[in-house]
């Protein structure tokens, strides 16, 4: 029996090597296959090439993203990578003023 004591940690070790991995693929894509079922219009996301947009509408493998104002981009499903929560905060609007942290007014149109 000793002598089969190294067969059977090789053996033990190839399986872990191929089980492993397959589990965390499986997790992954199920993940990946929630975050598709749960997009919706208005939902805030991040592709994998770091573009960050608006689900615009959906369609049968692609997803119409806007990514400003009036610029609507289509990309396949699979290049969403994450759902964004929106931005806290609120923007200011297009030349208005603020401050520059001394209390002073700037204006933003120099």
């Amino acid at each position: 029996m000793e002598q089969f004591f190294p067969l059977i940690l090789l053996v033990l070790a190839f399986g872990l090597l191929i089980v492993l991995p397959a589990r965390q693929r499986k997790k992954m894509q199920a993940n990946a296959e929630a975050l598709q079922a749960s997009l919706t219009v208005g939902t805030p996301v991040m592709l994998t090439s770091g573009i960050h947009g608006t689900v615009a509408s959906l369609g049968e493998g692609t997803v119409d993203l806007q990514v400003a104002p009036g610029v609507v981009i289509t990309v396949a499903r699979p290049a969403v990578m994450e759902i964004r929560q929106p931005a806290s905060g609120v923007v200011p609007p297009e030349g208005a003023t603020g401050t520059d942290g001394d209390g002073d007014p700037t204006d933003r149109t120099r």
